[in-house]
């Protein structure tokens, strides 16, 4: 719907709306629901059973709980990320992918409504939801914002710091591709992982043969199969180690990614039909129900359930002809 909020019959079909409604969203910052007369208590006080839920940038307290924002400067920038995955060193800083703090604050706040549903369903008491973007990198983050009250915390560690486990570490392929592995119960994998390798001979090595000698011997192991990944390609590890029952993946692009044989089976990707006949892929819902990835349909453009939601809450044509001439609509 498209609807003047400004204009005083504009906020009076929002709240003839609100009366009806289960939840009511916004992402307007504190100080404009303050000025539009949107607060909590007001849409309350037409509909009491009402579920409010706000997503904002820097939370609704604060000194700056009404400065504007997006996800590269609350969440990525101001919550943290940016710097603990920029070298030292970087004359750049690392730059955010698109949408990627709006992705996951998003998913909090659906989880969010979703529980405050499930919450006045069983108790009859509606919420008022809060997600920030700044939060949701705080949470994102957290393993690192608690580990920074020790004084010895170095957020750049991971760049310098020495292999304390070879098998959870990534390996330069001949191509120039990286394997990540993953092999936290190292003694588990040790013997298969060494077959898969083509080095049998490792598997009894006094220097490698437990985890306790292979820290030990940390650096000289990382080296040896340092070397080893180096004299194959990434489509060829693909293919050998195929079959080792422990974690170990290839560091793929995004592309790459699109033609992935598990994103392809569980329907990761999804065709779009578009509303001039067009099709294409879009990436689906991560959550799914009842093994079917969600049905993905071309977002209505702006305005276009106006007429049908105001006909749907009892407004005549002449009504909506009245405002639309006013310029409410």
């Amino acid at each position: 719907m498209g609807i003047d909020l400004k204009h005083k019959s504009g906020r009076e079909l929002l709240l003839r709306l609100v009366e009806g409604a289960d939840v009511f969203l916004t992402s307007f910052r504190p100080g404009a629901l303050e000025r539009l007369s949107l607060e909590v208590d007001t849409l309350r006080a037409r509909n009491p059973k009402l579920i409010y839920a706000r997503g904002h940038g820097l939370g609704v307290r604060g000194p700056d709980a009404n400065r504007p924002s997006y996800d590269m400067s609350a969440f990525w920038s101001r919550g943290g990320i940016a710097h603990s995955l920029t070298p030292p060193d970087a004359e750049r800083a690392a730059t955010q992918r698109p949408g990627f703090g709006d992705h996951t604050s998003a998913m909090n706040l659906a989880f969010g409504i979703a529980s405050a549903l499930f919450r006045r369903e069983r108790s009859g008491e509606p919420s008022v939801v809060d997600v920030s973007l700044l939060g949701t990198a705080m949470w994102v983050m957290s393993s690192d914002v608690v580990y920074s009250a020790n004084p010895d915390y170095d957020p750049h560690a991971a760049f310098t710091m020495p292999i304390v486990n070879p098998l959870t570490a990534t390996y330069r392929t001949r191509d120039g591709r990286f394997v990540a592995l993953v092999m936290l119960q190292a003694d588990r994998h040790w013997a298969d992982f060494c077959h898969h390798l083509g080095h049998p001979e490792w598997i009894d090595d006094p220097r490698y043969v437990d985890a306790a000698r292979r820290r030990e011997h940390a650096a000289e192991c990382a080296s040896d199969l340092q070397t080893v990944f180096a004299t194959r390609t990434m489509a060829e590890w693909k293919e050998r180690l195929t079959g080792l029952d422990a974690a170990w993946e290839p560091q793929q692009s995004v592309r790459e990614l699109r033609d992935d044989p598990q994103a392809q089976a569980n329907g990761y990707l999804t065709e779009v039909k578009g509303a001039a006949g067009e099709s294409y892929e879009l990436v689906s819902n991560p959550c799914q129900f009842d093994e079917r990835a969600p049905e993905l349909v071309p977002a209505p453009e702006c305005g276009a359930h106006t007429e049908e939601v105001l006909l749907e809450i009892g407004l005549g044509w002449d009504e909506i002809g009245a405002l639309r001439s006013d310029g409410v609509l």
